[in-house]
């Protein structure tokens, strides 16, 4: 779930905007090391997200409409060369703020215990990660499919111009998708701050696996980001535990047998 929140922003980010954001994985972690600074000032978890969220929120429309409307339109060399910066700034910026060392977001009291599934006994702040994720995608779903924003969304997508022509305004929307993907990856940040914690480096991997999710799932695809994002997840978690040393390999094999016979991805659009 936490890399489908990640996959689904960096995969809508470039279904409308057609933008290669090599930054996401920056959003990802300066999310979380903003809500740790809040939380240690009030004590409050809840405080501490909405602090980082907003606050990556605004530097993702910042960037979008102050740095990358300056670029030529469906270059993807310039796009993956100003972000990439923004991201290797950000991780510096972090560094020199929060410290090298490895920290983690405090879990809520009443999730830190576990609960009992029958004969497995399961962290209940990993349980609620998944409800929030699948919440998260639900909402999206009936955004993108069942409102008139996700109609406009989806015209834009298709044909710019021609939604421009009809009365959307497709700059405010195109910034508005910019800054929910942001938010969501913010969100992954600070959900899995209790979890995997923060740290320098954290930024590339979580990127280098939202990548491989929109890939693996085709770009633009809410379903893809869904399915891709239980299957690299798995892929991941299963390569780690059973063979260490191929780890990268039980990723990046089904990827590109899947790149072989679906160049699109899952649910892309060829």
């Amino acid at each position: 779930m936490l890399l489908f929140l990640l996959a689904a922003g960096l995969s809508l980010i470039f279904g409308l905007m057609r933008i290669l954001n090599l930054a996401h994985g920056s959003y990802y972690l300066l999310g979380a090391y903003i809500a740790l600074s809040v939380v240690e000032a009030t004590g409050n978890l809840a405080v501490g997200m909405l602090a980082g969220v907003a606050a990556v929120v605004g530097l993702g429309v910042t960037m979008e409409r102050v740095f990358l409307r300056r670029l030529p339109r469906h270059e993807e060399l310039p796009q993956a060369l100003l972000t990439f910066g923004f991201l290797l700034i950000v991780g510096d910026v972090s560094l020199w703020i929060w410290g090298g060392a490895p920290q983690s977001l405090p879990k809520p009291d009443m999730l830190a215990a576990s609960v009992r599934l029958g004969p497995l006994v399961f962290p209940s702040y990993r349980l609620f990660l998944i409800v929030v994720g699948a919440l998260v995608g639900a909402a999206l779903w009936f955004l993108q499919e069942r409102t008139k924003l996700g109609a406009m969304v989806r015209a834009a997508i298709d044909d710019a111009e021609i939604a421009q022509a009809c009365g959307i305004n497709v700059s405010l929307l195109s910034t508005s998708v910019f800054g929910v993907g942001a938010a969501l990856a913010a969100l992954g940040g600070v959900m899995a701050g209790p979890v995997l914690g923060m740290y320098p480096g954290a930024d590339f991997e979580v990127l280098l696996l939202a990548f491989v999710v929109v890939i693996v799932g085709g770009l633009g695809s809410l379903k893809g980001a869904f399915v891709g994002g239980v299957l690299v997840g798995c892929l991941d978690n299963f390569g780690k535990a059973l063979f260490p040393e191929l780890a990268y390999f039980t990723i990046f094999a089904p990827m590109a047998v899947i790149l072989a016979v679906r160049p699109a991805g899952l649910f892309g659009v060829r």
